[in-house]
């Protein structure tokens, strides 16, 4: 799904003002190179964009030279699909602007923490009752045969994995609802899905210790299986059969 990342990279730059004036076959060009430079089946390729360097101002309009563009690639194996994740939740004190793609990450890294500390793997981010997402990856619920997620908007990042469970789903005969849902509601689904570009479509098994899903498995084999097919697809190499 790279053209869908770039994509939102610009979408991200224009939201925030940064004057991003590389075509974006060149970016694609230049991504898909550098991935090559790591001898990994398993890579992590992250980009990054600043308005530029300069001096400290609260204004930016030409107080900078930029701007800057920052690229790693490294090994990093994906998310093993068949273990659960464990999760807990944490009030979401973000932001109104969470629809952007930025490093404006501090509430998230905080609570990426928290869930380090509980010896779990993401936190889930509600406004009150209302579930958003987790601290670095989009939430779902299956409930009664229907997949239901938080519907687009400046409250949610909207997720490139995210986007490709909802098709998925549909090309499956899943139902999909894009409608807010409440951390009651998610604690008595069917299942609970964590997607992200690093976990693809992952169970939740536990939320703050306790068990949760488990109850809708035959459509999230479904889900699974849907994503590793398109995986599959997508990174075999050049001539394998």
């Amino acid at each position: 799904a790279l053209e869908e990342h770039i994509d939102r990279f610009y979408r991200s730059a224009a939201l925030l003002e940064i004057p991003f004036d590389m075509p974006k076959a060149e970016l694609n060009a230049l991504l898909r190179e550098l991935v090559k430079k790591v001898d990994s089946r398993e890579t992590m390729l992250y980009w990054q964009l600043t308005r530029g360097t300069g001096m400290r101002l609260h204004a930016f309009t030409g107080a900078s030279q930029g701007p800057n563009l920052w690229i790693t690639v490294r090994h990093n194996p994906m998310w093993d699909i068949s273990r659960p994740m464990k999760l807990i939740t944490r009030e979401d004190t973000r932001f109104f602007h969470c629809h952007i793609k930025t490093l404006n990450l501090l509430p998230n890294v905080l609570a990426s923490q928290r869930a380090l500390e509980a010896g779990c793997d993401e936190a889930v981010l509600h406004r009150g009752e209302t579930v958003t997402e987790c601290s670095h990856s989009n939430l779902h619920i299956l409930k009664d045969g229907t997949l239901r997620t938080a519907p687009l908007s400046n409250l949610i990042l909207p997720g490139i994995t995210r986007a490709q469970l909802l098709a998925l789903a549909r090309e499956n005969g899943i139902p999909v609802a894009e409608e807010a849902f409440t951390l009651s509601q998610m604690m008595a689904a069917d299942e609970v899905i964590v997607t992200s570009s690093g976990s693809l479509c992952c169970a939740v098994s536990h939320i703050y210790k306790k068990p949760v899903g488990g109850r809708g498995q035959a459509l999230l084999a479904t889900l699974q299986k849907a994503f590793m097919a398109r995986l599959r697809a997508v990174t075999r190499p050049e001539g394998a059969a």
